[in-house]
């Protein structure tokens, strides 16, 4: 069973930029230390993520695989604990290995590897995913877009060529 410690938003570095990190989990409630409300010439951005399945050819924004329309629409995110003591995301797999505790699967997502430049790493998405209420706005800030396997180095088999992925978060 987890407990959550926080609730946010899903962060990272806007899509059509090089540099930046990866996703993160931005709290919602964020305390300021010093600060200076004017624009830097040189500094780190970071953007609040909306999920971009509408432009991959799912007319319907995902529902096929999350149950809802979610293409959009901002992402929120939380930071949770169990009391096992490893975390695994396994990509490519929607249940765990014997002897781990599933505690939820999905599908792995990150931005589009042809036109994003930005640098984002994978994260696994729960089949129940939800979305910030009243934030239906292309902002295209950080995206998120389903992940396909691409065969080649890749083998295929096991492997299907542009099948999403799926992914499970394990805990041991």
């Amino acid at each position: 069973m987890c407990s959550c410690h926080f609730t946010g938003f899903v962060g990272g570095n806007v899509y059509n930029k090089n540099g930046g990190g990866e996703f993160i989990c931005l709290t919602s409630e964020p305390l300021w230390g010093t600060y200076d409300d004017s624009a830097a010439l040189v500094s780190a951005q970071i953007f609040g993520a909306e999920y971009q399945f509408g432009e991959q050819g799912y007319a319907n924004g995902g529902s096929e695989f999350f149950g809802q329309n979610l293409y959009d629409h901002d992402a929120p995110c939380a930071v949770c604990h169990t009391s096992r003591q490893a975390t695994l995301m396994i990509p490519g797999r929607n249940e765990c290995y014997p002897g781990w505790t599933k505690e939820y699967s999905g599908y792995l997502a990150s931005e589009m590897t042809r036109t994003d430049r930005s640098s984002k790493n994978y994260i696994c998405l729960d089949t129940h995913s939800e979305f910030e209420t009243g934030d239906f706005e292309n902002k295209n800030g950080a995206v998120m877009y389903l992940t396909e396997a691409q065969c080649g180095s890749l083998p295929c088999p096991p492997y299907v060529n542009n099948r999403e992925l799926t992914c499970v978060v394990c805990t041991k």
